[in-house]
């Protein structure tokens, strides 16, 4: 059996996009180890197919040579392979400095020495999912849609540690990592939540890091009685298994999104600045809202982190009623 090592993204929707890679190397029978950053993590703990997740305590941003000299001199002897899914130099230091003999990745920054089987850099912005699963050799059909697993268990302690009934709740995931021009506005969440309190009598969790805590408190305040703010309340395992048992979730194009994509919730996700052809939720139940093609905007998709006119029309022209509608209409599939 071939004992691998998967250097992972540094982001959690990457994370999510990268399980059909990890399904297809499990299925030809190498053992996957994972070795992630410790805010990534959890995502792999909900691949099945992964039989370890190690926890990498780099910081994000910095080289941390000594570290890296570290953890790989206790790597040496393990692994017969490693999958580099970063494109950075650093993230391809580790496998070479513990000698594994193949490291496969894309050439990324220039990693003629770190890597001994290099897939060429791809034009634009591919789809996340293919470019991910490519690394594991060339493939004669689609790639599935990523999946991940939560039990019933977790599931039931995250519902009751955050004070409702599995199942009997929706989820808003209102903030981006990446900044502002990926936000629906606070204003809409608020509406969108009094709405959907109003008419299916579920309280409505607000999940996100503990950045996102103010940002979820506004929404609360301007939709009295519907939410309840759990932004920075929970721990990633967690906010993972609550996405698991809602009965619907709204968000904006970020990490959350691909979570609960990869557990078929009925969703909706709202796109700006960024576009649906590159990270869309892979879920036949989501429903994504993008207006380029009706708001005729030609800076659509930027994919900058503010709005370089300062008006977010991409977003704010994106109304709470009709994402209500979408996500009446994402329920009814099968």
């Amino acid at each position: 059996m071939t004992r691998a090592l998967v250097v992972a993204p540094q982001w959690i929707g990457d994370a999510v996009m990268s399980e059909p890679l990890l399904a297809r190397l499990a299925r030809r029978g190498e053992r996957l180890t994972v070795a992630a950053l410790p805010w990534v993590a959890p995502a792999y703990r909900a691949m099945p197919q992964v039989q370890e997740v190690l926890a990498w305590p780099f910081a994000h941003g910095r080289l941390d040579w000594p570290a890296r000299r570290d953890v790989a001199r206790g790597l040496r002897g393990r692994f017969d392979t490693a999958y580099v899914l970063p494109n950075s130099l650093k993230s391809a230091l580790v496998p070479f400095l513990a000698r594994i003999p193949r490291r496969v990745g894309y050439h990324g920054e220039g990693r003629f020495v770190l890597l001994n089987e290099r897939l060429p850099n791809p034009g634009g912005r591919p789809p996340m999912v293919a470019f991910y699963a490519a690394l594991a050799g060339p493939m004669d059909e689609p790639v599935p849609p990523p999946r991940l697993h939560a039990s019933d268990a977790a599931i039931a302690d995250a519902a009751r540690a955050a004070g409702v009934a599995p199942g009997g709740y929706l989820v808003f995931a209102p903030g981006a990592e990446y900044g502002p021009s990926k936000c629906w506005p606070a204003r809409h969440y608020a509406a969108l939540a009094r709405s959907l309190h109003a008419v299916r009598r579920l309280p409505v969790v607000l999940l996100g890091s503990a950045k996102e805590k103010a940002l979820a408190q506004e929404i609360a305040a301007l939709a009295p009685g519907a939410c309840r703010v759990l932004a920075g309340a929970t721990s990633l395992d967690q906010a993972i298994a609550l996405i698991a048992g809602a009965r619907g979730a709204v968000s904006n194009d970020s990490g959350l999104m691909h979570v609960a994509a990869a557990f078929g919730v009925p969703q909706v996700a709202v796109f700006g600045s960024t576009s649906p052809e590159h990270t869309p939720p892979l879920n036949r139940r989501a429903k994504v809202l993008w207006l380029k093609d009706e708001l005729k905007l030609d800076c659509m998709p930027c994919f900058e982190r503010t709005c370089r006119y300062g008006h977010y029309r991409c977003l704010a022209e994106v109304s709470p009623e009709r994402v209500e509608a979408a996500l009446d209409e994402a329920a009814q599939v099968a």
